[in-house]
């Protein structure tokens, strides 16, 4: 069994230590009304773009999720949030020392420089992980700045814990290309779905918001591909799908961060029948740092 195969299956565990971290997390994180921007790179990004949703549509305040080297540095914000697995990504640095705003990250290794380079620390270290490919840290983020919202996450553990062992929706063998949507905050878990299938596997994936499908992607929608949905799905949508050959999945019946575990299973999976090591992907690492 590879790392990243135990980590996925670790998930519920670390969910539910999140969600109790998330009550001892006052003044860390953002306060109702702050104006809040979240940065990350990759994964992290994808959690930035979900909760950054999430929030605003709570009514929590303005909220704003930048790639960490896009991040406007010049822009007014209350607080910058950085959620970063190592801690030592490059941008994600140049990020927080460039901005004045209050400065919180959300990390997995406490002992790097984004610990010493923010205001405020959540350190997630049971979350941290061994495979370059990122699964439980960035889904207990997501869970802790979640439930920091106030979020009613009592069943979201025991979705997570279905998630880990339910069938795989697709063959990973025959599968040859998979879209994945999302609407609203789904959609950074669509972004993150795909990237997870590109990273561990090199498998050809693409992710749009779910109306936007129809604008063009699904000129690609073929037998033996898949269109693979979180969350709210737009009428009509499936037999659409179906009329193209493609096969649509869509679950329905758990936390859509659930539905990203079955996912990042799927992705393991692939990997496994292509020969790939998911915890050393091709030319990935742990870390990007630049000189």
């Amino acid at each position: 069994m590879s790392y990243v195969d135990e980590e996925i299956a670790s998930q519920p565990a670390c969910w539910a230590r999140a969600i109790d971290l998330a009550a001892r997390c006052a003044g860390r994180l953002p306060e109702r009304g702050e104006r809040v921007a979240v940065i990350g790179c990759g994964t992290s990004w994808f959690m930035a773009m979900a909760y950054a949703q999430l929030r605003e549509g709570s009514g929590q305040g303005e909220t704003d999720a930048y790639a960490a080297s896009e991040f406007p540095a010049g822009r007014r914000y209350d607080r910058v949030v950085a959620i970063t697995r190592s801690g030592t990504t490059s941008e994600v640095l140049s990020a927080l020392a460039a901005t004045d705003a209050r400065t919180t990250v959300v990390l997995g290794d406490p002992d790097t420089p984004a610990h010493g380079l923010a205001d405020d620390a959540v350190p997630l270290p049971f979350a941290d992980e061994h495979s370059v490919v990122q699964t439980r840290f960035a889904t207990s983020a997501l869970i802790l700045l979640r439930a920091h919202l106030g979020e009613d996450l009592a069943t979201t553990v025991g979705d997570a814990a279905e998630a880990v062992r339910a069938p795989l929706p697709l063959h990973p063998d025959s599968t040859e290309q998979v879209t994945f949507l999302g609407r609203g905050w789904t959609v950074g878990l669509a972004h993150e779905g795909a990237l997870k299938c590109r990273e561990a596997a090199a498998l050809w994936t693409e992710a749009y918001p779910a109306m936007e499908y129809r604008h063009g992607p699904i000129a690609i929608g073929a037998p033996d591909r898949a269109v693979w949905a979180f969350g709210e799905v737009p009428d009509g949508l499936s037999d659409e799908v179906a009329a193209t050959g493609a096969t649509f999945v869509h679950s329905g019946q758990w936390d859509p961060l659930a539905d990203l575990v079955v996912a990042q299973r799927f992705a393991a999976a692939v990997a496994a029948v292509r020969g790939l090591d998911p915890d050393r992907p091709r030319h990935l690492t742990r870390s990007v740092i630049l000189s």
